[in-house]
């Protein structure tokens, strides 16, 4: 398997499957039956006072978005298993155990989709995501919080998600 960056999207077959099965029905019979209803809701007439249309428009746009957002998250994925991880470096993929502020919390780097949604899930790009990226069991970083408050982090285990 060919090198990539530590937030790469890691899919299993099965989760890759899931997400494309989604999409495809997004974009075919959803997207139809959308069209449907905002044709329907058009014929009733006068649109400024029209709720249907409105609200069929409105769904419409968020439908549009889910289907931008996963073919992206297709389109940039590697599916397969996450690199296995012997010297226990956080990278996307791996679920991590970390003393953050003095609390022990275990959580997986990656994102949502990727999920069985049993565990909580953290951005490789968000503040916390990008400070533990590349660090190591027993390593000791930290990052800003959106308040600005400096938050310790102490990486206690990293091992690859089984989800």
């Amino acid at each position: 398997m060919t090198e990539t960056s530590a937030t790469a999207t890691w899919l299993s077959q099965e989760q890759h499957d899931r997400l494309q099965a989604e999409l495809d029905h997004l974009r075919g019979p959803a997207r139809a039956e959308i069209v449907k209803r905002i044709e329907a809701a058009r014929e009733e007439g006068d649109l400024k006072e029209n709720g249907g249309y409105h609200a069929a428009k409105e769904e419409q746009g968020k439908q549009e978005a889910r289907i931008r957002q996963l073919q992206s998250l297709l389109e940039n994925a590697r599916v397969g298993e996450p690199p296995a991880s012997a010297d226990g470096v956080v990278t996307a993929g791996m679920v991590v155990t970390a003393e953050v502020a003095g609390d022990e919390m275990t959580f997986l780097l990656g994102l949502r989709e990727g999920s069985s949604g049993d565990i909580d899930v953290y951005s490789p790009t968000s503040p916390l995501g990008t400070a533990i990226s590349g660090a190591k069991v027993g390593d000791s970083v930290s990052y800003t919080a959106p308040n600005g408050r400096e938050i310790p982090v102490v990486i206690k285990a990293a091992k690859p998600y089984a989800g």
